[in-house]
């Protein structure tokens, strides 16, 4: 039994997996470029996210992937660690902020 994620689904739901006690005072916003679907961003502010289909003119850190790589990532199957050992991710900008990324989502409803 499989469920087909799709990028759209993807954006609608990350506020709801966002953790705001791990965001503290952070400010940033992460650029995914889905190379094989459509490109968003997350913007994290005052404990708060939004994510948004497109692009945005200056992210401070920029995530290069597939769109299946996205989807074992979102959904727990991969880490994203893992993914970018293996080169199905790759990162631009602060690459620091990324280590951040599975604090800021929790994977699974709990």
């Amino acid at each position: 039994m499989s469920t087909v994620i799709t990028v759209e689904q993807i954006i609608e739901k990350l506020p709801s997996r966002f953790n705001p006690e791990h965001a503290g005072d952070l400010k940033a916003t992460f650029q995914f470029q889905v190379s094989d679907a459509t490109p968003f961003y997350i913007s994290i502010a005052d404990r708060q996210c939004e994510g948004i289909a497109g692009e945005h003119q200056d992210p401070d850190i920029t995530l290069h992937l597939n769109e299946a790589t996205l989807i074992r990532v979102v959904t727990g199957e991969q880490d994203g660690m893992s993914a970018f050992m293996k080169g199905q991710l790759r990162a631009e900008g602060n690459v620091m902020l990324a280590t951040r990324l599975s604090k800021l989502f929790s994977g699974h409803k709990r």
